[in-house]
């Protein structure tokens, strides 16, 4: 088995017209003004609910390969990285599928944020899509042996104040996987304009970043080995 994996998600809401009326004004209810309003709809991609992965990158820290699976309309594979990463277009529940093979084969998974976010949206989304995970991603929380969560570790598990990947990036000199001018805001316009390829590319920045952070953590602040 390998040893460890680094992964991260990105996601699109559905189109806010594609929920019923009774939906929509359970989905803006709180809403008091229109500014509200376009806020609750813009959160719907932080839901497995009201939004589907877009894209799903992994990367193995030692040995810098790792794949790519987002949601495209072409079947054809690609390379980046000196044929170390392969992008791979599918359907949302490929991108499942081929996510739950691939992290059955490692024994640690490290993800920033990953237990308030990534991990439970794509096992509610698997399981909507009636595909079942390989393995739980959100066992004991203060074990990092299965799962290490760079969030909870950098901020002691909400003990000192938790701050985003960009900002930890700009701390430790590590380069920010939104330099390049794309934030994860950006996914639905993205998608729109037919830009997959840029979809994943930027989901493979966010890995690659933390993959990086990841070092700092195991070499100066990890206690279990």
């Amino acid at each position: 088995m390998n040893s460890r994996v680094v992964f991260d998600i990105e996601t699109l809401a559905f189109p806010f017209e594609s929920f019923d009326e009774a939906s929509q004004i359970y989905l803006t209810k709180l809403a008091k003004t229109e500014e509200e309003r376009i806020e609750a709809i813009q959160k719907l991609s932080l839901s497995p609910l009201t939004a589907r992965v877009a894209a799903i990158a992994m990367l193995n820290p030692e040995t810098q390969q790792g794949k790519v699976f987002y949601l495209g309309p072409d079947d054809s594979q690609s390379l980046l990285d000196n044929g170390q990463v392969m992008l791979v277009p599918c359907t949302e529940k490929e991108i499942l599928e081929g996510f739950w093979k691939a992290v059955s084969s490692f024994r640690q998974v490290i993800t920033f944020n990953g237990r308030g976010f990534d991990c439970p949206f794509v096992m509610v989304r698997s399981a909507i899509l009636g595909v079942r995970p390989s393995k739980n991603l959100m066992g004991y929380r203060y074990a990092t042996q299965d799962h290490c969560d760079l969030l909870e570790q950098f901020s002691f598990y909400g003990a000192t104040r938790r701050f985003n990947l960009d900002f930890y990036c700009r701390t430790f000199g590590i380069e920010s996987p939104k330099e390049e001018g794309i934030t994860g805001a950006d996914v639905g316009r993205l998608y729109e304009e037919k830009r997959y390829r840029d979809i994943a590319e930027y989901c493979l920045r966010d890995v690659k970043a933390t993959a990086k952070l990841f070092h700092y953590w195991s070499t100066y602040l990890a206690f279990e080995k």
